[in-house]
């Protein structure tokens, strides 16, 4: 199943009975909805163009279209015979060696056709911009955060990750409108997580999540939302591929970001190469 596919399937409790509708529809024919004018698919699915409207734009997409559009890449890609693996009991070692690397190339690939440019050229120009750049996660969303944090730190921007939830909520309060802060949780659901994009936003700050596609109560309250790819099942136990897919979108912000303002900071990148190789030298390492 492609990732916006299962992204609907797991929303189908929590929508309301034309959406339902339309959600049922979508699932059952997603090769005919793509080659669907809004009217058609409203019709066809005893629906509404309003309802498709809002159905798309609750799943984060600009609307019909851009949810269209995805959808058919989504589609390409999971016809392919590479797909997600779970560990099995007792497997050989080489099988495990070649699933995990089939798990993190699906998420790289599934994470890039969920890409929004335009959400993503925001966020860039927010980072690049921020005086203050805030990261919030925990678990392995903290792995995340703290990997960002490195990068950011490397070229010179002030910026900081917080593993201690306490922490992020007293740092939240101190930012402000020349300042950005960013929630990563896979789920979207995180409470520590919420609450600190919450307060940050309360001061001004710009807001952006990073969450698996579809709906969730981060990507809710972010001002720019990026998106993981959300097909990890049995894996999910062990955060494998979806780290990869967040730790793809993070390396994508940051080549980004680099690359909009490449004179000033690739020399600093160079710097702190040369001092931390010359303060392993100097320490005989």
């Amino acid at each position: 199943m492609s990732s916006i596919l299962h992204a609907i399937k797991q929303e189908l409790d929590q929508l309301h009975q034309q959406e339902r509708k339309l959600a049922d529809y979508i699932l059952h024919f997603p090769g005919n909805v793509v080659t669907m004018g809004i009217t058609e698919l409203a019709e066809q699915s005893g629906t509404s163009a309003a309802t498709v409207t809002r159905f798309c734009k609750s799943l984060n997409f600009r609307g019909y279209p851009d949810f269209k559009t995805k959808l058919a890449l989504d589609l390409a890609q999971s016809t392919a015979p590479m797909t997600y693996q779970d560990i099995i009991a007792g497997n050989p070692l080489a099988d495990i060696v070649s699933a995990m690397e089939q798990n993190h190339l699906r998420s790289i690939s599934d994470t890039t056709r969920l890409i929004d440019l335009q959400a993503l050229e925001q966020a860039i120009n927010a980072l690049n911009q921020a005086g203050r750049i805030d990261l919030y996660g925990v678990a392995t969303s903290g792995i995340v955060a703290m990997d960002f944090y490195q990068k950011l730190i490397r070229i010179g921007k002030n910026a900081t990750a917080f593993p201690d939830p306490h922490m992020q909520v007293t740092s939240a309060a101190n930012l402000g409108p020349q300042d950005v802060a960013i929630g990563i949780s896979y789920s979207g659901e995180t409470p520590e997580t919420i609450d600190s994009l919450l307060g940050a936003k309360e001061q001004g700050a710009t807001t952006i999540s990073l969450t698996k596609v579809g709906s969730s109560t981060l990507a809710s309250v972010a001002d720019i939302n990026l998106f993981a790819s959300s097909l990890e099942e049995g894996m999910r136990r062990g955060d494998m591929a979806s780290r990869i897919a967040q730790l793809h979108v993070i390396d994508i912000l940051f080549a980004g970001m680099v690359s909009e303002q490449f004179d000033e900071r690739i020399p600093k990148l160079e710097h702190s190469y040369h001092l931390v190789r010359k303060y392993r030298k100097d320490k005989g390492r």
